[in-house]
C-alpha cells in the first residue's frame, strides 16, 4: 500500500457541486491499495499515519507530535493511481486492488483509524467518485510512505538481485586447508620466525 501524507492548514472533497467532505488543520492522505495488500499493510498504515510526528510541540519545537496528540482532523482519499507504474509513456494501473475489493478494504481501514482515534475526525471522500481535492499544503510538508510487505517492481527486484549476485562475487574467499597446513608447517621449521614471517602467508588468512 501506498500513501501520499501532507500536512494542511485546510483540505476539502467536492462531487460535482456538492462539498462531501472537509477538515481544519490536520492531514490529507492520498492512499494507493496494491492487489496484494493484506490486513498487516492496513495496521501498518493506520500506526504509521496517525502516529507520524509531522506537527511542532507547544514550544513550537518541530516535528514532535502526531496529528493524534495535536487531536486534529485527518482526510483521506483512496487514489488507485498511486499504483501506477510506465509502460512507456502510458500508466498501467494492474497493480491496483479491483474496485469491488478495494471499496470494503479502505472501508475497513478507516474503521480501524477511527476506532485507534476519534471517529469524528477521521474523514473521507467518496470512494470511485471523480473528485476535486482542495489541500492547502502547510510548510510545504509532503510525506510518501509505503507499507514493507507491498509488491515491488520489477525493475527494483532485478536490481535487488544483481546488487546480492555482485557482492558474492567479491565476497573473500575463507582460506584454503593446504594454506593453513603450509603456515603451521612454516612455523615448526623455524618457531622464532618473527611477525614478518607471518606476514607472507597472511594473504592465505582470512581477512
Amino acid at each position: 500500500m501506498k500513501a501520499i501524507i501532507q500536512r494542511v492548514w485546510k483540505a476539502s472533497v467536492t462531487v460535482g457541486d456538492e462539498q462531501v467532505s472537509s477538515i481544519g488543520r490536520g492531514l490529507c492522505v492520498l492512499l494507493g491499495i496494491s492487489v496484494e495488500d493484506t490486513p498487516r499493510d492496513m495496521e501498518y498504515m493506520v500506526r504509521k499515519i496517525l502516529n507520524i510526528r509531522l506537527f511542532e510541540d507547544e514550544n513550537g519545537r518541530a516535528w514532535s507530535r502526531s496529528v493524534m496528540d495535536r487531536e486534529l482532523e485527518v482526510l483521506c482519499i483512496s487514489q488507485f493511481t498511486l499504483q501506477c507504474y510506465l509502460k512507456g509513456n502510458k500508466p498501467d494501473f494492474h497493480s491496483a486492488m479491483p474496485a469491488e475489493l478495494a471499496q470494503p478494504f479502505y472501508t475497513s481501514m478507516l474503521e480501524q483509524m477511527r476506532s485507534a482515534y476519534r471517529a469524528e475526525l477521521i474523514k473521507d471522500g467518496q470512494f470511485g467518485a471523480y473528485m476535486q481535492v482542495h489541500i492547502q499544503n502547510d510548510g510545504p510538508v509532503t510525506i510518501e510512505l509505503e507499507s514493507p510487505t507491498g509488491p515491488m517492481d520489477s525493475k527494483q527486484l532485478a536490481k535487488q538481485e544483481k546488487q546480492q549476485q555482485r557482492k558474492e562475487k567479491t565476497r573473500p574467499k575463507p582460506p584454503s586447508e593446504s594454506g593453513r597446513e603450509k603456515a603451521a608447517a612454516r612455523q615448526r621449521v623455524d618457531p622464532s620466525a618473527s611477525s614478518g614471517a607471518e606476514g607472507d602467508v597472511s594473504s592465505e588468512r582470512e581477512p
